[in-house]
Order: structure tokens, then C-alpha cells, then sequence
């Protein structure tokens, strides 16, 4: 047995932070049955929830040197599972309506690359760029454009005031007007390059 295995949760990660594998792992095993068994009841597929679960973990190791959690780590990896279920039940009926409008809304395409930029793409660079937001942003932003849900809502699951969840989006549309930007400017500049060649 590790010696690690004493340990908090906070301590493992606060371990991992420091690129720590065992503690990882660690946390890995004492959530993991836990976290699936809550995406099952959710999801009622068992290959979607290791999906979501298998997906957390990844994007809290890849995540590591950034976040810092705030209360403890179970009730991190809970709302990091919490929008992945949310994302994972919304993706077939409405992923790509969803972002299709958030695409409008920001902005994103223009006629230089309209052509050649495939909708494929920019909604992968939207999803990179959703995930760049921080925990608490991203969950309310996923809860709105996602799962469709009002700001009110929104407000009443996470018992907050629609207010801070209004502020939340609009933080985040920010985010993803600049980030798309760039990366349209990017593909442009780009393809001026190629057609120079």
C-alpha cells in the first residue's frame, strides 16, 4: 500500500500539482466508481459515462499547473463531471445548433475565410476555447448554450443570483469573441501566406 494513500484529497492534489503520478492515481481509484456510477444514472449508458469520467480525469491532469481548487477536490471533480454529463446528453440534438449560434453571436466568420474555414473547425477551436475558461464560467456557459437553460434557471440550480450567472456569460463571450478572433486572423493571415507561395 502507498504512503500516499493516508493522505487527503487536498494533499494528493496539491502532490499532483507538482506532477505527482502516484497521487494522481490515487485520486483516480477514489473517485472513479463514484464519479461513473453518478454519469450512469445520468447518461444510462455505461460507455458514454466512462467517456465523461475518463475525459475529467485527463482534462484535471492536463489542467494541473492552473487550477487551483477552491473548497475541496470532491466537490471539483463533481462539477467538472456535472457539465461533461450536461455537454455529453446535449451533443446530438443540440451541439451543433448551439454553436452555430454562438458563432453568429460572436462574430467569428468573415468573407475572406468563410470559404475555406469548415464549420467542423471553428466549432472544435469554440470547444478548445471553452474549455480555457475558468471552472465556475465554463459550467454556466455549458448550462446556457448547451442544455438551453435560462438565466434563471441556471440561477436556481447553482443557487446563485441570475445576476452573477448574466455576468458569467458575458465573461465569457468575451473570452470566445477574442479567442475566435484570433484565431480567424490566424487561418487568414495564413492563407494569404499559401496564396503568395
Amino acid at each position: 500500500m502507498s504512503a500516499y494513500s493516508f493522505f487527503t484529497d487536498n494533499e494528493l492534489y496539491l502532490l499532483l500539482v507538482q506532477d505527482n503520478e502516484e497521487a494522481f492515481t490515487i485520486l483516480y481509484h477514489r473517485y472513479w466508481k463514484r464519479m461513473l456510477y453518478k454519469a450512469v444514472i445520468k447518461l444510462q449508458s455505461h460507455a458514454d459515462a466512462e467517456e465523461v469520467v475518463q475525459d475529467a480525469f485527463t482534462d484535471i491532469w492536463k489542467s494541473r499547473h492552473r487550477i487551483k481548487i477552491q473548497n475541496s477536490f470532491h466537490t471539483y471533480i463533481a462539477a467538472i463531471i456535472r457539465y461533461k454529463v450536461m455537454a455529453k446528453m446535449a451533443s446530438n440534438k443540440r451541439e451543433a445548433a448551439g454553436y452555430a449560434e454562438d458563432v453568429h453571436t460572436l462574430h467569428a466568420e468573415d468573407n475572406a475565410t468563410e470559404q475555406w474555414l469548415s464549420f467542423n473547425e471553428l466549432r472544435n477551436e469554440i470547444e478548445r476555447s471553452v474549455k480555457a475558461l475558468p471552472e465556475k464560467c465554463q459550467l454556466i456557459f455549458r448550462m446556457s448554450r448547451e442544455r438551453g437553460m435560462s438565466d434563471k434557471e441556471i440561477a436556481r440550480y447553482l443557487n446563485i443570483s441570475p445576476k452573477t450567472v448574466e455576468a458569467h456569460i458575458s465573461r465569457a463571450l468575451k473570452f470566445l469573441r477574442i479567442y475566435i478572433n484570433r484565431f480567424v486572423y490566424m487561418l487568414a493571415f495564413a492563407a494569404t501566406l499559401l496564396t503568395r507561395a
